[in-house]
């Protein structure tokens, strides 16, 4: 277990070689630096927020050619694909990148131009299409919608509520027209929701029909007031004719998005281009958003931050080999917080993402990430305890760290902590003889008429949960005291040994002497169906411990007090501290709580896919039920296994020594989205 040391890294060079020092200080990727270096009248910050800006918007533009490809040519993806780690493109392709983005981007202001185009002609098309659905009622009409009539007449064209028949609507005309001279209407077309109605008649009397047929809910259609193409009966086309002329209009458009589709297919090709281009001008993002936060001056440039031990005099020597600079290494002083990058072998550093969820290691804290890994792969397969379920994990995960060797190492660290998992969960499930829960019984018993048990090297819980329940205190108290120890160590390793004996000591002698109390004692014999004889002297040693760590919690928790009345207040408190031990020991429990649950559902599940009983029925009704079930079971187990793992480790382990809160290690480098650089040596 380790947090890497850190030394403070502090460079002077000439500001001609600006670009070339970040470029390569941002492939090594092992420098944290400074950003909030304070100004003064030599020294200042360049204002890059404009040059940012535009990469920004590049990004977005790229990003945005991408969604477009993406949604007309679909790349074609594995089920697995996000496992399969990012493309490895050289740095000379990194190099050709900068000749030629301005080029790539104008493909993808292309593809953002025809993106446009179709969108504007969708908009298009619908309107075409509203229009000719709003003249199909009107179809047969024999003039066009905005005939307004001849010299002597007026037409009138527009729709009345409800249906009505020309009869009705000429005996209501003639009942208003009572002098008219004579008229012509006709009914177009009729619905339950209205009738549309043409009425021609002479000038002087379509003002008088037109306002008395409005209050009976006459209302001319929208279209009637609008423009016409050239085509028919005055210049104008017939309502039937305009849909025909419309048709045309929209598979004009049609044909056009065609033509457009095929254009950006075409564009296709440049995918690859793209994604480079967008983690090319992140990479200059990156690059710039550190350039503004450096002090410069006319002719030279500083940059300072931390940068690992072990990679600091490498990196010093590359510098002053390539570039005429000056750089300095020194040791952080005792005010400063050094940024923390853990370095942990292989399978503790697999667990390095569980310990940095709840906070990296504050100043003056150890790594505890050796410790916890042994005690999270322990707990999780006591929690899991199938010895099938732990062989999928295992496997599964295996095949997927073989099949992906160029996976994220976030990823790759989470499925090598499975995998872990995955080995203590056989060893417990076979230790308990839990394989699909009980589904070697079930089979032997329904199917072949003879039952064979695969007996337990230890002993099956659900036979006997009490002794499950003690051996998971036991587990707990081993757990608890664990970590009282890391606080132990801590103490130690800082020489302060007073707070060790009175805050670690003394707390072991009251617990050690307190469990050495119950276990003999009739309650516990009730509780466990366990019963434990010490001899008198044991006894009587478990009663001295007992109280003399509870006496030294009492006098020494409130060492720091003068005041002995107050010390003794403070003691009396901490020593109150006792009850939470119980509860944290009691949360054990759920390693019980869970392991049953497994095994309870599995036989639950078995039980029901072979109430078909035997026969070819049986056999198809059990594996879909077993399929189907236990698929439910692991995936439900799991998710319960990885979080009460989790609390496990951050409440009762972590609450005995471990605080957390340190700053993580962000080195400037190379963050891209689709492309890793490959460097050649």
């Amino acid at each position: 277990m380790a947090v890497l040391r850190m030394r403070r890294l502090g460079i002077c060079a000439r500001k001609k070689d600006r670009k070339q020092i970040l470029e390569l200080l941002q492939r090594r990727g092992v420098v944290d630096i400074d950003t909030d270096a304070a100004e003064d009248e030599v020294f200042q910050k360049a204002d890059t927020s404009k040059a940012r800006a535009g990469f920004e918007r590049e990004i977005q533009l790229a990003e945005h050619a991408l969604e477009i490809l993406q949604q007309y040519v679909p790349e074609q993806k594995g089920m697995f694909s996000s496992l399969e780690g990012k493309e490895q493109v050289s740095l000379d392709s990194l190099r050709q990148m900068e000749r030629t983005h301005k080029a790539v981007m104008e493909k993808a202001r292309r593809l953002d131009a025809l993106s446009r185009e179709i969108a504007d002609g969708e908009t298009e098309k619908k309107k075409l299409e509203n229009e000719r659905e709003s003249l199909e009622p009107w179809k047969t009409l024999g003039v066009p919608m905005d005939f307004a009539g001849t010299k002597r007449t007026r037409a009138l064209t527009g729709t009345l509520p409800g249906v009505w028949s020309e009869e009705r609507l000429c005996e209501r005309i003639e009942a208003i027209l009572a002098d008219s001279s004579g008229y012509f209407a006709e009914v177009v077309s009729a619905d339950s929701a209205q009738s549309r109605v043409f009425i021609l008649t002479g000038k002087q009397e379509a003002l008088r029909l037109e306002e008395a047929l409005r209050t009976e809910g006459f209302a001319r259609p929208p279209r009637a007031d609008l423009p016409q193409t050239a085509g028919a009966e005055e210049g104008r086309l017939l309502p039937g004719a305009e849909q025909e002329k419309l048709t045309e209009r929209i598979r004009a458009l049609e044909q056009k998005r065609e033509g457009i589709e095929q254009e950006i297919v075409s564009l296709a090709a440049s995918r690859e281009e793209l994604k480079l281009a967008a983690d090319y001008y992140r990479m200059r993002l990156e690059k710039y958003a550190i350039l503004g936060s450096l002090l410069q001056s006319k002719s030279t440039f500083l940059v300072t931050g931390y940068v690992p031990e072990r990679e600091a005099d490498t990196l010093v020597k590359e510098l002053t080999e390539s570039f005429t600079l000056a750089a300095e290494l020194s040791a952080p002083t005792d005010a400063e917080e050094p940024p923390v990058l853990l370095a942990n072998r292989t399978v503790p550093s697999s667990f390095e993402g569980v310990v940095a969820a709840f906070g990296l290691p504050g100043k003056g804290e150890i790594d505890p990430t050796t410790i916890m890994s042994a005690c999270y792969i322990f707990l999780f397969g006591l929690m899991l305890s199938d010895a099938a379920y732990g062989f999928i994990v295992f496997a599964a995960c295996l095949a997927a760290l073989l099949k992906f060797p160029r996976m994220e190492e976030g990823m790759r660290k989470s499925l090598r902590m499975f995998m872990y998992c995955g080995i203590s969960t056989i060893f417990w499930g076979v230790m308990f003889g839990s394989y699909f829960g009980d589904v070697v019984d079930v089979v032997s018993r329904t199917f072949f008429g003879k039952e064979l048990t695969i007996p337990p090297l230890w002993f099956i819980p659900l036979n006997d949960p009490m002794k499950m329940l003690v051996f998971s205190m036991l587990f707990g108290v081993i757990h608890l005291f664990l970590g009282l120890g890391m606080k132990g160590y801590m103490l130690l390793r800082d020489k302060k040994y007073l707070d060790f004996v009175c805050d670690v000591v003394f707390w072991y002698l009251l617990l050690l002497g307190l469990i050495l109390i119950l276990l003999p004692s009739q309650m516990f014999e009730s509780i466990s169906q366990m019963q434990f004889n010490f001899p008198p002297a044991l006894n009587l040693a478990a009663k001295l411990m007992a109280v003399g760590g509870a006496a030294g919690i009492l006098l020494m928790s409130g060492r720091g007090r003068k005041n002995w009345l107050l010390r003794v207040a403070l003691g009396a408190y901490d020593l109150y501290g006792v009850t939470s031990w119980l509860s944290d020991v009691l949360s054990y429990s759920r390693l019980l709580a869970l392991g049953l649950a497994t095994g309870v559902i599995g036989s639950v599940i078995n039980s029901m896919g072979a109430m078909l009983g035997g026969g070819i029925v049986g056999v198809i009704g059990f594996t879909l039920v077993f399929l189907i079930g236990h698929s439910i079971n692991i995936g439900i187990n799991l998710l319960g296994a990885y979080v009460h793992t989790n609390r496990l480790q951050y409440v009762e382990f972590f609450g005995k020594f471990y605080e957390g809160g340190g700053r993580p290690f962000n080195p400037f480098c190379i963050k891209t989205n689709y492309v890793e650089i490959k460097e050649e040596n």
